[in-house]
């Protein structure tokens, strides 16, 4: 059975169910990074060895992680088989279309905050549209943006936004009260 008459209406309502999922996941991440596996999650980046000392359990912190980043990434590859109605190795694995962008994304973006990826996914698909009619030169042109960026932002985009404007969508920060 068909999910809608053509394919515009599936495209449709894959987009719909695709941002809802993009919007549950990120709230999932943001309380998850906002509680208290999210600050042992942030001491065990910073020191697996001194977490440990002070009680955090790494090995179950890690698994809960793995676990929850395996689960979204089941739904969302699901979803992209829907959209391309192709189930074959190459549409699931393919460096090209997922790997590089990703890493391209949150490179762009900024590395260690929520708002980072988001802001490269956006940089990226307008970039994608503007860049499309050049051919595979536009992944060059993509990899000078990056490393451009990469040079002069080492935050990212969102990073230099945070900075000149103070500015903090999703702050998982935590601050002492006096």
């Amino acid at each position: 059975r068909q999910i809608a008459p053509d394919r515009a209406g599936r495209e449709m309502i894959v987009y719909w169910i695709s941002l809802a999922i993009a919007i549950v996941v990120s709230a999932i991440v943001y309380l998850l990074l906002r509680s208290k596996h999210g600050l042992a999650l942030t001491a065990i980046r910073d020191s697996e060895r001194a977490s440990e000392s002070l009680g955090v359990d790494t090995y179950r912190t890690k698994l809960m992680i793995y676990v929850v980043t395996a689960a979204c990434t089941g739904v969302v590859g699901a979803f992209i088989f829907l959209q391309k109605l192709r189930l074959s190795p190459e549409a699931g694995f393919s460096i090209n279309d997922w790997t590089v962008v990703v890493i391209f994304m949150v490179v762009i973006g900024g590395i260690g905050t929520l708002e980072g990826p988001i802001v490269g996914m956006l940089i990226y698909f307008v970039l994608r549209e503007f860049l499309a009619n050049y051919g595979t030169w536009y992944l060059i042109l993509l990899g000078i943006v990056a490393v451009a960026i990469m040079l002069r932002a080492r935050e990212g985009i969102w990073g230099l936004v945070a900075h000149k404007f103070n500015l903090h969508l999703f702050s998982v920060r935590r601050y002492l009260t006096r």
